[in-house]
């Protein structure tokens, strides 16, 4: 069994998957997975959690959505054609290169590309955890299909708040405020 602990932000990277203008109004849910994954990279930022963005054939399916691009606007980007971030070389240098353990996997879509990637960042050792409600797919059947199966091989399923109350530790802090601001 995998021993589940709490994620600390000095070990952890955020990888935003694919949430681009083009693929987004067909996506189930969609308002809510921007609205989560801004809730994560927002936090990200502020707690100095480093967050690495990618897009799949930006020429085709245009840039990372508008509002997230401003948030992460300091972030690498990397395009890729690979439906698995880690077919892009780039990805996996600029993750190593960071030197972390756990990656928190958001975007689209969930049985494609955020399940592809997630099942090589597991066979290349890191702890794997996909937040829910920050993943989408263009029908829910196959997103609850792409969460059980990265489940299955590894990964742990969990929320945008779980993420950001781990990150956070404790309450009482400068930092709790600001990201409790943001769940509002």
């Amino acid at each position: 069994m995998i021993e589940d602990k709490p994620l600390k932000r000095t070990g952890t990277v955020l990888v935003l998957v694919d949430l681009q203008e083009r693929l987004l109004p067909a996506v189930c849910g969609a308002d809510t997975v921007v609205a989560n994954a801004l809730r994560l990279a927002k936090s990200a930022d502020l707690l100095q959690v480093p967050t690495i963005v990618t897009e799949q054939y930006p020429k085709g399916l245009g840039p990372t959505v508008a509002a997230l691009r401003e948030v992460v606007s300091g972030s690498p980007v990397r395009e890729k054609l690979t439906f698995s971030a880690c077919g892009d070389p780039g990805f996996i240098e600029a993750l190593k290169a960071l030197g972390r353990t756990d990656v928190v996997l958001a975007g689209i879509e969930c049985h494609v590309c955020v399940l592809q990637t997630g099942l090589d960042l597991l066979r290349l050792g890191y702890r794997v955890l996909v937040c829910a409600d920050a993943t989408g797919s263009r029908t829910a059947e196959n997103c609850h299909l792409g969460l059980e199966r990265l489940r299955a091989a590894g990964a742990v399923v969990v929320s945008t708040e779980m993420v950001l109350f781990e990150w956070l530790e404790r309450a009482g802090t400068p930092e709790f405020k600001q990201v409790q601001a943001l769940l509002k």
